[in-house]
């Protein structure tokens, strides 16, 4: 990061830290993976604002984000789904229940930090709550999808949204792309004319050419 743009520069100046200059330039950048992956590969995951927000998560839990990252995000939907099946034969309904499962996520990430501190794992036992706020609510998410579309699906978007903010994770902490961004922060407009691209997408997805295998097959 030797070559600072001037403008990014008199941002610095003005008192406005650079990791959440690169943060907020960087946000398009990942919001735009997140549109291709959906739009080309027909990963769909919890939507677009979700992956993106956990990627975010990542990238504020430091240098071992990824790793304390996704033991948190898998304990979220394990309990998610623990708490559905006891839930369930209750009938209650929706918001009451998402209330009840969020408080024990709670309750069950506060025991992972406490293990952590006690296993001397500092790096997990003093993750700002920020990002733990961020996985708890992946829960209501996750409910919501076991409720409209059964545990499978909710748990293969899960998978997906997992995989989607890992891959925006790595993109997002390159080091080449932090420079190019510090250096040429003008370059993230080009982003918009990409988007535009993929809005008139037409094509098959990629999940839908092995989906529709057969199909296309006989038509051949």
């Amino acid at each position: 990061m030797n070559t600072i743009n001037p403008l990014i520069n008199y941002f610095v100046l003005q008192g406005v830290p650079l990791e959440t200059i690169i943060l907020i330039l960087t946000l398009p950048i990942i919001a735009t993976v997140i549109a291709f992956f959906r739009q080309v590969f027909g990963v769909k995951a919890f939507g677009i604002y979700t992956p993106l927000i956990i990627t975010l998560a990542f990238l504020a839990m430091g240098v071992n984000g990824v790793k304390y990252g996704v033991v948190i995000f898998i304990s979220v939907i394990f309990v998610g789904m623990v708490m559905r099946y006891i839930l369930k034969k209750f009938r209650l309904l929706y918001l009451p229940r998402v209330a009840i499962t969020l408080s024990v996520v709670a309750f069950f990430i506060l025991a992972i930090l406490i293990l952590g501190g006690s296993l001397h794992r500092t790096g997990l036992a003093s993750v700002s709550i920020f990002p733990l706020l961020i996985m708890i609510a992946i829960v209501e998410k996750f409910v919501a999808a076991q409720i409209d579309k059964g545990n499978r699906t909710a748990f293969l978007l899960a998978v997906e949204t997992l995989v989607i903010s890992l891959v925006g994770y790595y993109i997002a902490s390159w080091d080449i792309l932090v420079s190019i961004i510090v250096a040429y922060p003008w370059l993230v407009v080009f982003i918009l004319p990409i988007n535009f691209v993929l809005g008139k997408w037409t094509g098959l997805r990629f999940s839908e050419y092995f989906r529709f295998r057969e199909i296309l097959k006989k038509s051949d």
